[in-house]
């Protein structure tokens, strides 16, 4: 199938987000109307808001990039904000678009939505195959019930509603809290600070060990464009860049990058989460979608971005 983008008003829901804002960049490039409504003016997580807000601007398309994230720790702490939040959004976000009668719904998940010892790498078929990461649980169930929403609409109303799994991403606009963060934005962070401190150690959570796909925001932000376009399917798809790292090699390039060699400090009091994580993207590929930058390239890329630069 083809869906032409050519005059459409596309709502990015979570601009301000990394994908969000890599989303609003790709959609720049195609003759459509981005549409988008920051948090001052509508609140994701009130419905009567939503719909209100849906119905008088009634868009063709929405990518529902909008989500509360975070990594090991924040999941850790905050684990009703990290289902409520998001079920809240998803809910929220699909039910005003059914009633504004929206021609397209593009749902963001995770992969953590794969259970902790699913097959590497990971097929799409995986999901609900085995028990989740006891450490990020709450928003990755958050994340297959926005997945079975839109499978929901399409059998119950047909509605052509699809939904893409994202490898972990990086890149601008990227969260830098260590207590929030995700592991490379976390990283990048700490290498950037000892080499303006002239520290002698960095200190990573877990041994090290654990293998991570990483895809760059733009990246990701090309395949949803490809995929609004060409897929119509119910089940989700992959997105992935297909090149696995452990932590450690993740860390020694990141200190590349960053041009600071520091002795890496494993603290294993601390949790390594999934031991391995590869998303298998075979079917994106094979619908004809490439493109990923390797991973010293979208750091180097993300170095030379805000706030790093202004630094």
């Amino acid at each position: 199938m083809t869906y032409d983008l050519t005059g459409k008003r596309i709502y990015v829901a979570g601009h301000r987000g990394m994908v969000g804002a890599a989303v609003v960049r790709r959609l720049a490039r195609e003759s459509c109307e981005v549409i988008t409504a920051g948090r001052e003016v509508l609140d994701l997580t009130r419905q009567q808001a939503v719909m209100d807000w849906m119905l008088e601007n009634r868009p063709d398309a929405i990518v529902m990039a909008a989500a509360r994230v975070g990594g090991i720790k924040a999941n850790s702490d905050y684990p009703v904000e990290f289902l409520l939040h998001n079920l809240q959004i998803e809910t929220n976000l699909a039910e005003a678009a059914h009633a504004a009668d929206v021609e397209r719904v593009l749902f963001l998940g995770s992969s953590c939505i794969y259970p902790k010892f699913a097959p590497q790498p990971i097929p799409e078929e995986s999901l609900l195959a085995g028990p989740l990461e006891s450490s990020n649980e709450w928003y990755a169930i958050a994340k297959i019930a926005g997945i079975k929403l839109m499978q929901a609409y399409r059998r119950q109303y047909g509605r052509d509603w699809i939904s893409a799994m994202p490898t972990n991403l990086y890149g601008p606009g990227d969260n830098y809290d260590l207590e929030t963060s995700h592991v490379l934005p976390a990283l990048l962070r700490k290498f950037h600070e000892a080499r303006a401190r002239g520290a002698a150690e960095v200190t990573l959570w877990g041994s090290g060990t654990p293998l991570r796909e990483f895809l760059h925001c733009d990246d990701l932000a090309d395949a949803l464009v490809f995929l609004l376009r060409h897929y119509s399917g119910a089940e989700h798809i992959n997105v992935g860049s297909g090149q696995e790292v452990s932590i450690r090699t993740l860390a020694e390039t990141i200190a590349e990058v960053v041009g600071y060699q520091a002795e890496l400090v494993f603290d294993t009091s601390k949790p390594d989460g999934t031991p391995r994580k590869l998303m298998d993207s075979s079917q994106l590929t094979a619908m004809g979608w490439s493109g990923a930058r390797t991973l010293r390239a979208g750091i180097a890329d993300t170095y030379a971005s805000p706030p790093w630069r202004e630094r």
